[in-house]
């Protein structure tokens, strides 16, 4: 499939991935973010998946959403932040490109394990960057990781300091 595809950041980084699975399993709906044809941005509602070593996109057939990323498969997919300003497992976000499925037989099984009505699109991410923001005490800490970079950590407190980024951890 891709080289950058869920498997391959769980490999990388089996710890953030677990955290960042774990905050987009809280909710089944999130949110999608894709181009239209002015390049404009255009939000909708999406639920997702992750399974089998790939984060999956489906979406009903004919959606604009579909068609937009069949025209440009850049993507960014937040994670839905819950029922208030808690967000006690921080907030979370994916950005990538979609890679549509075409092959009869791998639609035919995604709609057996989903139960999705036929016709539908689907897709599956191209991994560009993960991200999860959380509250450690006063500070902020942001972690995020690429196929390129790895993953880092920034913290930020709440004043003019400029954030600081921690040492990168032993490889796993």
């Amino acid at each position: 499939m891709t080289t950058n595809n869920w498997a391959a950041f769980e490999t990388a980084e089996p710890e953030f991935a677990r955290t960042v699975a774990e905050r987009f399993a809280r909710y089944p709906h999130h949110v999608l973010a894709t181009l239209r044809k002015d390049g404009s941005p255009r939000v909708a509602g999406l639920n997702v998946g992750m399974r089998g070593g790939e984060l999956w996109l489906g979406m009903m057939a004919g959606s604009m959403k579909a068609g937009d990323l069949r025209r440009d498969p850049r993507f960014a997919l937040h994670a839905n932040p819950g029922p208030d300003e808690t967000m006690p497992d921080g907030d979370a976000w994916i950005s990538g490109r979609a890679v549509e499925v075409v092959d009869p037989p791998e639609l035919h099984r995604y709609a057996e394990e989903r139960l999705s009505p036929h016709p539908f699109h689907l897709f599956h991410a191209d991994l560009a960057e993960v991200v999860h923001v959380g509250v450690d005490g006063e500070e902020l800490v942001v972690r995020s990781w690429t196929p390129e970079r790895g993953l880092r950590t920034l913290r930020r407190g709440n004043d003019d300091e400029p954030a600081r980024e921690e040492p990168a951890g032993p490889a796993s």
